[in-house]
């Protein structure tokens, strides 16, 4: 765990997520007392909203699903609004160990954004060899604008210091389900430094996912097609000066 003590924002991203959101809520306060604590509850039809300010979260709910992408840009406004330095991605569906929040903030030292990894080798995440290959080749095709070796291109665990906040905080990408793989080539293209710390993934620990294995490898190859098609054209007018006036 991080001795950081300045002031951070955890992101979470939820869509009918009642049945785990307030547990992971309750994790990181537990976990982090001075952290702030924002749920994006991006249209949900349960109790996600009610469940996650009864933990103690802020709650900010959109009026349809618009997609993690459009859920984090309104992370990253509010973290604008409350002056936080470092935005924390979390899932709510307590796959992400939050404990680990520490080790994405401590590699925030050398780097602008940190991604963890369930590909560097702590612990064990069983993944179908088609969904594997796919991620490969996206994590491939995005290690080239971030000028690195990246391995978990779709990892919904990041940390994203105070150069980058700006940037996300106007352009995070919000086409649907291709947010994680377009950020980081926005972010390396916009000239911030991307890095990768090894996580452990745990199982989902309540609700069902929102994607079957056809539906989810098809949306991968999508995301695929969406983050190339970003890495050929042009950076949003000023992206460059909102991260070197950070």
């Amino acid at each position: 765990m991080s001795t950081y003590t300045g002031p951070f924002l955890v992101v979470v991203p939820a869509l009918n997520e009642a049945e785990t959101v307030a547990s992971v809520v309750t994790d990181v306060s537990k976990a982090y007392p001075l952290a702030s604590i924002l749920v994006v509850d991006d249209g949900s039809t349960d109790a996600t909203s009610e469940e996650a300010r009864s933990a103690g979260a802020v709650v900010a709910k959109h009026a349809s699903n618009l997609g993690v992408g459009a859920a984090m840009r309104t992370g990253f406004r509010y973290a604008q609004v409350i002056g936080a330095t470092i935005v924390i991605q979390v899932d709510a569906d307590g796959q992400h160990d939050v404990k680990q929040i520490g080790t994405l903030i401590e590699a925030l030292g050398g780097a602008d954004v940190v991604v963890g990894s369930r590909f560097l080798g702590s612990g064990d995440y069983a993944i179908s060899r088609t969904r594997r290959m796919t991620i490969g080749l996206l994590s491939r095709a995005v290690s080239v604008p971030c000028r690195t070796r990246i391995t978990d291109a779709t990892s919904g665990f990041r940390a994203t210091g105070h150069r980058g906040i700006p940037l996300f905080a106007r352009y995070y990408p919000t086409e649907y389900l291709a947010d994680t793989v377009e950020s980081l080539a926005l972010a390396g293209r916009a000239g911030l430094s991307v890095t990768e710390v090894p996580v452990v993934m745990r199982p989902r620990q309540g609700g069902n996912p929102s994607q079957g294995f056809v539906s989810g490898v098809l949306n991968l190859a999508r995301s695929a097609f969406v983050a190339l098609q970003s890495m050929i054209l042009r950076l949003p007018p000023g992206a460059h000066e909102l991260v070197e006036a950070a």
